[in-house]
């Protein structure tokens, strides 16, 4: 009961900083920023860059597909971007991945917003049989190509005062069974980014980093992989991407969506970690997986 009674006190205080604490956002804080958005053929990468199109950003999608590229290039200049412009890149090659920061810089002149959200390598979803080729593939993708793309972007950032917003999952903040692969990479990636966000802080360096913390969320891939196989409800990419665009721009530490199902099950881990446990096996239909 006391553990109740703390958590409820604990929820309060969160409703009440979440709705009273929001900076104002404006479309004027976007207009004519130059963006570039990784893994942005598809899904949520694909509509955070609708939403920078929409308020006049200057952006830049990339990904490995190029037809795709160039339809979602077209929306974004339809939509009313500044300008639009695609780079193919393969996150698996940590070169191509380096490359894209100077190929970006070329065509914009700089670079305001760094929004990080590919994801591809070995991401499960299966048993976990100590495949160490699958474990590398999807540590290169997942973590190593956005530590990649952030050195090499740190300097035009600092340059332009911009920031970086790096896509991150509860799969980082939770144990995620059956994906054990991408699990890891996403702990490692908030590892990164707090470190790093806390070390610049310290040299008072003036880079704010945003880690968006995402439950799950009905993209293509996460639907195909996941259906039938949770007993959890997708929440929608078109609102998820908002709330990252927003937090971004805005310079927030976090993100949050779905909100509270993610921050309660976060304050759950901490106060009574047995019972998360628990809710976590029940969120999975184990024998799918089997």
């Amino acid at each position: 009961m006391a553990s109740l009674r703390i958590l409820g006190a604990l929820l309060a205080v969160l409703w009440a900083y979440y709705f009273y604490s929001q900076e104002t956002f404006s479309e004027d804080m976007v207009q004519g920023k130059r963006v570039l958005v990784t893994g942005s053929s598809t899904g949520i990468g694909e509509q955070i860059a609708y939403d920078f199109a929409r308020m006049g950003a200057q952006v830049v999608v990339t990904a490995r597909r190029e037809k795709r590229l160039q339809e979602v290039v077209q929306k974004c200049l339809d939509l009313g971007a500044s300008s639009a412009h695609y780079l193919v890149s393969d996150m698996s090659n940590l070169t191509s991945a380096r490359n894209l920061i100077e190929e970006t810089k070329s065509l914009l002149g700089g670079l305001d917003h760094l929004i990080l959200n590919h994801v591809g390598g070995t991401i499960g979803v299966g048993p976990f049989h100590g495949d160490m080729d699958a474990m590398m593939n999807s540590l290169t993708v997942n973590l190593l190509s956005y530590v990649e793309l952030t050195v090499a972007a740190l300097d035009v950032l600092r340059e332009s005062g911009g920031t970086i917003v790096a896509v991150s999952s509860m799969c980082g903040r939770l144990p995620c069974p059956f994906s054990v692969w991408y699990s890891t990479a996403k702990f490692a990636l908030e590892g990164f980014y707090c470190s790093l966000r806390t070390e610049l802080r310290l040299r008072k360096v003036d880079l704010p980093i945003t880690v968006a913390v995402l439950g799950y969320i009905d993209t293509d891939t996460a639907v195909q992989s996941m259906d039938g196989k949770v007993t959890m409800v997708a929440s929608p990419k078109d609102e998820c991407a908002r709330e990252i665009v927003k937090g971004g721009v805005l310079r927030q530490r976090e993100v949050f969506y779905p909100y509270w199902s993610t921050k309660i099950p976060l304050l759950l881990r901490d106060l009574m970690p047995g019972c998360m446990d628990y809710l976590i096996g029940r969120s999975y239909v184990v024998d799918k997986f089997l």
